[in-house]
């Protein structure tokens, strides 16, 4: 297998990293165990949570899928795997998530309370990356980054990173790093796939000059680009019953995800793999680990059985033919996602 190191750090990660936002809420800890055993076996060395976890955000289920994950890390050596998790980004984000009373920010108070929860739902003494889920705009970036660097120093954690980030905060954050001489973030975590390529735009240039890795996640695109949605009848997946939800952010995610041109951009894709004799899930996330700045693409699964068509992309390298086929799409259908 082609291992590959995050960033500047000594993390040497499979091509391929297991996803765990489901475990609690979509499948339960018997099925997400054998989710697990099947990733590991398969060579994934590299596995991903977070405090907020599982998904949908509840204020019943917040760490449900840490402590999960902790149970089996208790069946394998712990030094076999990379552990990701993240804090919960600040409540003037996006949303207001159900941790810490909605009261979050990226400050030390809460960085150093979201750090003692994961380690103890986790049952480790140290996290191999600890990531910022979405960024702060109010606390001062050097702030958030001093107490991310006390992590580093005392042990608790051994490299940091950022998740849905932007290009002037993950420059900046690099900068303040540098100049005060802080532990920096070394990996990326955005959205990026077949029906977003937002990240090539400005980060991916970033994220070459400055050696930060993209670990991209959702490179099925909310599983639009498995082509489930276009043989749907309506109400046969997540995002119509999003559709009809009460809540805004909910509606806004299914019509930015299930829209005329991501389907009409997904047919297409369906048909290149077809002629190419790949499964449509397995096409998509080999493209989105195809790049020299991407790390470990995150996958995810409801069920062991979904993992098959995902894993055949690890040690996938897609033809020029089939590449410049998915380009084609993007230039007559740009950003179907907005």
């Amino acid at each position: 297998m082609n291992f590959r190191y995050i960033g500047k750090t000594g993390l040497r990660v499979s091509p391929v990293c297991m996803g765990t936002m489901t475990f609690g809420s979509q499948c339960d800890e018997k099925e997400a165990f054998k989710i697990m055993d099947k990733a590991y076996d398969a060579g994934v060395n590299f596995f991903d949570t977070a405090e907020l976890y599982s998904i949908p955000p509840k204020k019943e289920t917040v760490g449900l899928t840490e402590q999960i994950v902790a149970k089996w890390l208790k069946t394998k050596p712990r030094d076999s795997i990379i552990l990701a998790t993240k804090i919960a980004g600040a409540a003037n984000g996006w949303f207001v998530p159900p941790v810490r009373h909605g009261l979050t920010a990226i400050d030390r108070f809460h960085i150093e309370r979201a750090i003692e929860g994961s380690l103890k739902r986790l049952g480790t003494d140290y996290i191999d990356l600890y990531q910022m889920h979405w960024p702060d705009t109010i606390v001062p970036i050097e702030e958030s980054l001093r107490a991310f660097d006390s992590l580093v120093k005392s042990g608790k954690v051994r490299y940091i990173g950022t998740s849905n980030d932007t290009a002037y905060g993950t420059s900046k954050a690099l900068m303040t790093s540098k100049y005060e001489k802080l532990s920096r973030f070394e990996s990326i975590q955005n959205n990026f796939s077949l029906l977003n390529r937002r990240f090539l735009d400005e980060l991916a240039l970033l994220a070459k000059n400055e050696n930060i890795s993209l670990l991209p996640y959702s490179p099925l695109a909310g599983g639009v680009l498995s082509g489930k949605y276009n043989q749907a009848k309506e109400g046969e997946g997540r995002f119509f019953d999003y559709m009809n939800s009460k809540n805004n952010r909910q509606r806004v995610m299914a019509q930015r995800f299930l829209n005329d041109k991501t389907l009409a951009s997904t047919q297409r894709y369906l048909k290149i793999a077809h002629e190419a004799g790949l499964n449509p899930v397995t096409m998509a996330i080999a493209w989105s680990k195809q790049f020299d700045f991407v790390a470990s693409t995150i996958i995810g699964a409801t069920s062991a059985g979904q993992l098959d068509a995902s894993l055949a992309a690890m040690d996938l390298e897609l033809g020029a033919d089939v590449l410049k086929a998915c380009d084609e799409v993007h230039n007559d259908i740009l950003y179907p996602m907005g």
